[in-house]
């Protein structure tokens, strides 16, 4: 069976008058290396690059959700991860 996993870039929360610092895109992939290295037997498929808007936002669920808002906003952020799909045994 093929499955996918995600590892999205945190957020963290800003200030009053400061926006929330994302986590460098290397320091994602070096998530995605330690998970792969955790793990007893998978196969690597592939990995992808995702970009998606307003992943972070209260109103939406994330990488996985599949309808994300971008209007009636006066902006939009855009995020890039990493999708990883493989399979076990």
């Amino acid at each position: 069976m093929i499955k996918s996993r995600d590892f999205v870039p945190e957020k963290k929360k800003g200030g009053l008058f400061k926006s929330g610092k994302i986590e460098d895109f290397q320091s994602v992939i070096n998530t995605m290396n330690e998970w792969i290295k955790q793990q007893n037997n998978i196969s690597v498929i592939n990995v992808e690059s995702v970009v998606l808007p307003n992943i972070h936002d209260a109103e939406e669920q994330g990488s996985e959700d599949t309808e994300l808002w971008t209007g009636a906003t006066s902006s939009t952020s855009w995020h890039q991860l990493i999708r990883l799909w493989y399979r076990e045994g």
